[in-house]
């Protein structure tokens, strides 16, 4: 077999790739018919391997993987080298279970919808045809009882589509519980808490069903005559100053790698690698078996197998650069996804403007992003994640949330302190949404340094005698132990990365500050079984020294589990983070309180943060550019004074 090698040691495994890596660990570690894949990606070189590497030397490519043998009820680690179609490593990865592949889920759907107890709960709510119902993955998390804990369990969730193209989650079979064993494929038992009428209002949204709709908006077209700003070179990036290459994982979806601001002809790096790490969604319902709802998006199903094909002028707009990617699925067969990664330029409007009072002379400087995106459809709720580059160096992370709420059927006249009654007999259950971005920071390289800021007021006194004196505090994030630090709106907290090693003009050092956008602190108890698992959602910053496997915030392997190692786990190492190679990982938590008008398919949510220059710049990076073209015609202020 001719494999075709990528062209730079950050590129992601393409088709043929992940072709030989699936039939060398099957021919050689893993042969059998009931041998699953989590996943199969990169194994990413050391930063000194893609830092020295140029362009035409070769490449050690690697993959790694993680495969269940679903009769040993064994996960495992594996390393191809595909230059030598040879596994390099195969390493049993004790007490942990893998992530539910989508080809689980259509199995135990099957074999759900065949089983007679299951049937006889159906027709005690007046459902014979069980081609009528969905049949949805539903994690255990952490609640399997002690006699279960071996076994690969999933719970379920059903709803009634009455017909081809209703929308599947609006009318929930309340109380009716599937419990499956993964690895047996067998149902385990029907749980049953009680028979609720389903909800009769089928939600319709999509276009077909919902017959007139208002006259379309007047058009609005982005063109660029000239072709876009950008420039692509595989899966390298050139647009302005920055330079950087997209990626892709299994596990992670979008990646951001080796994101730099390019001054005075040098290549100034600010971001080794950026990703999401973990999402995950706890419920405040107490009803049924709600109470165990805390979706891993992450860590309990793939989340990169669920990136939508992305279309021109719906999902972006503009003169775009589609990335396609090639990943496996659960039987090692390989999935191309095509238009995955949407790259397109979006005007932001004024980055700057100035007018002079007595000189009658404006100048202004309009603004402008760079965006690369990707979106994502997680059974219910469907997430854009957005990544925006501007002209003044500074850097953006946006999660878009929309889709479906996640829903639960109401007896009549009940109402739920624990939701919204969003239609008749239906209530959207109260629930938050955590992100953790993954941030491995190298602001002009790898020995940086975490220091904590806030504005302080200065006491009555000699040094503020009139009240009004109010300065910054610093505070230097010495050790792992003292990173889990909050946002704090009143304070103005923020956090920046510097290089003590150099020097601006003004003896100050260069520097990236993360700027925290609104987020809520967990609303589950500090001993819950949330808590247990999701222990970093617990503060908004954690900060390590880069360890090549620490990728997710919860551990790699969470499903089931609340065993870790994860953030919570690593700082006590209490490993240094001064002149360090640091990572930062960042909490952002949506708390969502649905409403009528989130029925029955949400408006967008936004959440994000900024990562800003301070001091890593002279002055505005933005004075060079070229002005817009009003510029070159007559001064408006001075034909406004002639008139």
């Amino acid at each position: 077999m001719t494999v075709k090698l990528n062209s730079h040691p950050l590129d992601p495994l393409n088709a043929d790739e992940l072709a030989l890596a699936a039939r060398v660990l099957r021919e050689q570690v893993a042969p059998g018919s009931r041998i699953l894949f989590e996943q199969i990606r990169l194994l990413e070189p050391g930063k000194s391997v893609v830092r020295h590497f140029t362009s035409g030397q070769p490449i050690q490519r690697k993959a790694f993987a993680v495969v269940l043998n679903r009769d040993q009820g064994k996960v495992f680690e594996g390393i191809v080298d595909l230059s030598l179609g040879k596994v390099e490593s195969w390493v049993h990865i004790p007490g942990v279970q893998m992530c539910v592949t989508g080809e689980e889920c259509e199995e135990f759907s099957r074999l759900v919808t065949q089983h007679p107890e299951f049937l006889r709960c159906l027709a005690l709510r007046g459902i014979e045809d069980p081609e009528q119902v969905r049949v949805e993955f539903f994690p255990v998390s952490n609640f399997a009882p002690t006699e279960e804990q071996h076994l690969r369990l999933s719970r379920a969730h059903c709803f009634f589509v009455e017909n081809p193209g209703d929308n599947p989650h609006v009318r929930p079979i309340e109380g009716l519980v599937p419990v499956i064993d993964l690895n047996a494929m067998q149902v385990v038992r029907i749980e049953d808490y009680g028979v609720v009428p389903v909800p009769a209002d089928k939600g319709h949204y999509r276009t077909d069903r919902m017959g007139e709709t208002r006259k379309p908006l007047a058009p609005l077209q982005i063109t660029q005559p000239d072709g876009p700003g950008f420039e692509v070179d595989h899966w390298k990036v050139t647009w302005q100053n920055w330079r950087f290459r997209v990626g892709f994982t299994p596990r992670e979806g979008l990646v951001l790698h080796t994101l730099s601001y390019r001054q005075d002809e040098t290549d100034r790096p600010v971001v080794y690698r950026a990703s999401l790490s973990e999402l995950v969604v706890p419920y405040g319902e107490v009803a049924g078996d709600h109470y165990m709802n805390h979706s891993f998006d992450l860590g309990e199903g793939v989340f990169g197998l669920s990136v939508n094909s992305l279309q021109r002028g719906c999902d972006c707009l503009g003169e775009i650069h589609y990335f396609d990617v090639d990943l496996v699925n659960g039987h090692g067969e390989v999935m191309h996804f095509p238009n995955a990664v949407c790259l397109h330029e979006e005007d932001y409007g004024i980055l700057w403007k100035h007018t002079d009072p007595g000189g009658n002379h404006s100048e202004v400087r309009r603004s402008r992003r760079l965006v690369i995106s990707s979106f994502f459809t997680i059974g219910n709720y469907d997430y854009g994640i957005f990544w925006y580059l501007y002209l003044d160096g500074t850097v953006e992370f946006e999660a878009k949330l929309t889709g479906v709420l996640y829903t639960r059927a109401l007896q009549e006249g009940e109402v739920s302190p624990y939701g919204t009654v969003v239609a008749p007999n239906l209530a959207g259950m109260i629930h938050e949404h955590y992100f953790n971005v993954r941030l491995d920071m190298s602001v002009d390289g790898d020995e940086n340094t975490l220091v904590e800021v806030e504005a302080k007021r200065v006491p009555p006194g000699q040094d503020n005698p009139f009240g009004n004196a109010h300065c910054l505090r610093e505070t230097v994030i010495e050790s792992e132990s003292r990173s889990g630090r909050d946002a704090h709106a009143p304070s103005g907290r923020y956090w920046k990365v510097i290089n003590r090693s150099r020097k601006n003009r003004l003896g100050g050092h260069p520097g990236y500050r993360l700027v925290p956008g609104p987020s809520v602190k967990p609303m589950h108890q500090a001993d819950s079984h949330f808590m247990r698992r999701a222990g970093f959602v617990e503060h908004n910053l954690w900060a390590t020294a880069f360890a090549p496997g620490e990728i997710h915030a919860p551990g790699n392997y969470i499903s089931q589990g609340e065993h870790g190692p994860g953030i919570v786990q690593w700082v006590e190492q209490n490993r240094n983070l001064v002149d360090a190679d640091i990572v930062l990982w960042h909490t952002l938590g949506v708390l969502h309180m649905p409403r009528p008008e989130d029925y029955p398919v949400m408006p967008v949510e936004y959440t994000g943060f900024g990562l800003k220059p301070e001091g890593f710049f002279e002055n505005n990076p933005a004075l060079d550019l070229a002005p817009p073209e009003c510029h070159l015609a007559r001064d408006p202020m001075e034909t406004e004074k002639r008139g």
